[in-house]
């Protein structure tokens, strides 16, 4: 039978409960038992597809084209296990599944509540992912902060498993903020206190407390802790902060949680084995020169925004034996000719372009691509990146300003032909068209003559997509003559995946994005070959 482990969040918002789900599910992972994680999120949108970044961060993607909460990506980092549309669940979700079978009469005219119709189908997504998954522990994230409104039907509906499948099927772990007071020089207990309160006063009772603080935690703290919560003692994990997030795991594991959990679901003797996580926290603690990487976007400085495609970066670094410096790079300002935003590009090593969707900026992009092209600096291009690289080469190659991509000529200014970027309808898994994505893993066929090859050594791949243009075909020959390698194409539609120039040190572009499958002991083949490009 499954186990279940729910991470409730307290106080505040942002202490990091998806790095908490994350290196519990890797402990129990690397313990030999089969995990699968799923983030609860009570926002009303059906999935962030449509959110700003400037609101949520990035859009995870997973091989079957659930778009998701970044959380997502930690647990496919730190499980090193694909995960799936059953893994996010939101009440937009839920409300949309109840509100349809209503209105198709599968109610027969009954009186819809929020308890038991709505808690009833967060219990059945949450254990209907379990049973697909055939996982031995399912580890639940409720995304929010114990006391918001929002939050309520998720910590009813996990409150009602615990009556359902028992104390020895479920564990509640409950993160906190201990906020140290400046004045006073120490940490304070009583907001976790009031948080735990607040669980409790709602039927739930924690097994675990994880307490977050940026200052040491001292026994004291524990047994207060401990004491006013009615947690045994042992079961108050420090969690303080540390300095790269792949060492939490270690940390944990510090106060034998792997076991102690074991012993609360009675899953028999288990013992962790740590051999990869201490050899990557090892090379994270090595000392090292830094190389120096230019992200050139439009959410610069908003880490969220582009969190897995630094992730990604930070991993190849320590692979590589060298320190990320990153360079956060305006596109916009790069078309303004803001002096010191092309000073600091040209300080680069290397320069990534990421994926993104609008006009706003494009031609900064574009900009940059032809300084990596014209002085031989690494580039790699993601998604939205591959099509800039097209772009400018194509423009240079064929001496024509006006290529451009359909998706940036808003106002139709530019005649069809110059399209080199076009959208290609019925392009999707569900067979949508119009204006849809392509979303979720796609198989890629590698040419064995190419420098791609090289890298990823298979000719056959997959990875995972979130985009509505692709490349023009129709160019293809033309630009081959100039020196463009398609390297990577779709086997079955014929689509171009990833191109190359001939004749530079590292300039690729996928149309997919490779930074969701980097894992902290295996960097993704392109990232590590651009990292190691950038720093000869």
């Amino acid at each position: 039978m499954c186990k279940y482990i729910f991470v409730t969040g307290g106080v505040c918002s942002s202490l990091g409960k998806g790095i908490a789900s994350a290196s519990i599910g890797a402990l129990l992972k690397s313990a030999g038992l089969k995990v699968f994680t799923q983030k609860l999120d009570p926002y009303l949108n059906i999935d962030p597809g449509t959110m700003s970044p400037f609101q949520h961060g990035e859009v995870f993607v997973t091989d079957d084209g659930g778009e998701t909460d970044l959380d997502l990506g930690h647990y496919e980092r730190f499980i090193d296990t694909s995960l799936s549309k059953l893994s996010s669940v939101t009440t937009g979700k839920i409300y949309d599944e109840v509100l349809d079978k209503e209105r198709r009469g599968g109610f027969l005219g009954g009186t819809i509540q929020i308890i038991p119709h709505i808690t009833n189908t967060i219990q059945e997504k949450i254990t209907k992912a379990a049973e697909k998954s055939e996982c031995d522990i399912m580890v639940v994230e409720i995304g929010g902060t114990v006391g918001d409104i929002e939050g309520l039907p998720f910590l009813e509906a996990i409150r009602q498993l615990r009556h359902k499948l028992g104390p020895e099927n479920t564990c509640f772990v409950h993160l906190t903020l201990l906020p140290y007071l400046e004045g006073s020089k120490e940490l304070k207990t009583k907001p976790t206190q009031a948080s735990v309160r607040e669980l409790r006063s709602i039927g739930i009772q924690p097994d675990f407390i994880l307490t977050r603080a940026d200052h040491p935690i001292k026994k004291e703290h524990i047994k207060k802790i401990a004491l006013f919560c009615d947690v045994n003692e042992e079961y108050v994990i420090p969690a303080e902060t540390v300095d790269s997030i792949y060492e939490v795991p270690l940390r944990y594991q510090k106060h034998n949680i792997t076991e102690l959990i074991a012993g609360k679901l009675k899953l028999g003797k288990i013992k962790p084995n740590l051999k990869e996580w201490e050899e990557v926290n090892k090379k994270i603690k090595s000392k090292k020169n830094s190389v120096k990487i230019a992200l050139v976007g439009k959410y610069t400085g908003l880490d969220d925004a582009y969190l897995s495609v630094l992730e990604s970066l930070e991993i190849a670094c320590y692979h590589a034996g060298k320190t990320l410096e990153l360079l956060w790079i305006s596109s916009e300002k790069l078309e303004e000719k803001d002096k010191q935003t092309w000073e600091d590009l040209k300080k680069a090593d290397g320069i990534i372009v990421p994926g993104g969707f609008g006009v706003r900026g494009i031609e900064g992009k574009i900009m940059a691509a032809k300084y990596a092209r014209e002085n031989k600096i690494p580039y790699l291009g993601l998604c939205l990146g591959m099509q800039i690289m097209t772009i400018e080469f194509a423009r240079e190659a064929l001496n024509n300003n006006k290529i451009t991509s359909e998706e940036f000529d808003e106002e139709g200014k530019t005649d069809k032909e110059n399209y080199i970027i076009h959208f290609l309808p019925g392009q999707c898994k569900d067979g949508k068209k119009g204006g849809t994505l392509r979303l979720g893993s796609y198989p890629c066929k590698i040419a064995k003559d190419s420098k791609t090859y090289s890298l990823y050594k298979i000719t056959n791949i997959d990875e995972r997509h979130r985009h509505r243009y692709e490349f023009n075909n129709e160019y293809l020959n033309k630009l081959e003559e100039k020196g463009l390698v398609f390297s990577g194409i779709n086997p079955k539609r014929k689509l171009i995946e990833i191109v190359e120039i001939k004749d530079h040190p590292f300039m690729i572009g996928c149309q997919f994005h490779p930074e969701f499958k980097s894992r902290p002991n295996k960097p993704h083949p392109l990232f590590k070959g651009f990292i190691e490009a950038s720093i000869k």
